[in-house]
């Protein structure tokens, strides 16, 4: 299928895409990586390590990631969990002050449409 992962997908480093989490299992596919898919609109593409602030950012604005859903298998997050965020939100959450740290390695190529890499590295989680 035509929108379906590309066998080489690229991380901002430009070289290959690594796993974000897979305990949780986050991404669009549900499948550990925050990839680039054409029937994604949220564009699932930064791979975040999730603070206080941030969830509860998310959650004002209507986006609760916190609770857990058993009925979509969702087990809720919590602070220091990496999930894969919608390129939008974390640009909204940069812009209000709370974007959580990003793991560059397992963060798309793609985001470098919209976040330039100098904003990357400022965001940069280091461990």
């Amino acid at each position: 299928m035509a929108d379906e992962p590309a066998d080489a997908e690229r991380n901002v480093y430009g070289t290959e895409l690594r796993p974000c989490s897979e305990d949780p299992e986050t991404g669009f596919l549900r499948d550990g990586r925050c990839r680039h898919l054409r029937r994604d609109p949220g564009r699932h593409e930064v791979c975040a390590v999730l603070t206080e602030e941030f969830l509860e950012f998310g959650k004002a604005r209507g986006n609760d990631l916190v609770t857990p859903r058993p009925e979509l298998d969702f087990p809720g997050l919590e602070p220091g969990d990496r999930w894969c965020l919608c390129l939008p939100r974390w640009v909204e959450a940069r812009d209000a002050g709370v974007a959580p740290p990003i793991v560059l390695e397992a963060t798309h190529e793609r985001a470098l449409d919209e976040v330039d890499p100098e904003t990357l590295r400022e965001h940069e989680y280091r461990k």
